[in-house]
């Protein structure tokens, strides 16, 4: 049987990766994301805003690097959210329900972080399903 090697995700609708990493990692029919923060794929800049803007952003993100690698957020088994403040966290579940409609939203962690990168208010890393 032949073994999966790990293919890099890359795609110009997300940001460049700010570091020694890929935007997303797929390995079989997993895929792997990186942590994707609220930055302009144009400008490298981190959006205007509150938390909800920024959540808009990050999984505008998330999804074209997903659509890059073949899977869809239909297709997303678990995405781990970082927030600068847990006190977000009803406003931010708001978002993060409409992105995931339905009976089945996947899996889920969320924690507080003391710092983000580029000081974000919110970072979600993903792993989704290609079949």
């Amino acid at each position: 049987m032949t073994q999966p090697t790990p293919r890099v995700i890359q795609t110009d609708d997300a940001p460049s990766a700010i570091g020694p990493y890929s935007q997303a990692i797929a390995f079989g029919e997993l895929v792997f994301t990186s942590g994707q923060v609220a930055l302009d794929p144009a400008t490298g800049a981190l959006v205007p805003g509150d938390v909800v803007a920024q959540a808009h952003q990050v999984f505008k993100n998330l999804f074209a690097v997903l659509r890059a690698a073949g899977a869809a957020p239909e297709t997303v088994l678990k995405c781990t959210v970082f927030l600068k403040d847990l006190g977000e966290f009803g406003r931010v579940n708001e978002v993060y329900a409409s992105y995931f409609p339905g009976d089945a939203p996947p899996a889920r962690a969320c924690v507080e972080a003391a710092r983000l990168p580029k000081d974000a208010l919110i970072e979600i890393e993903a792993i989704a399903a290609t079949a």
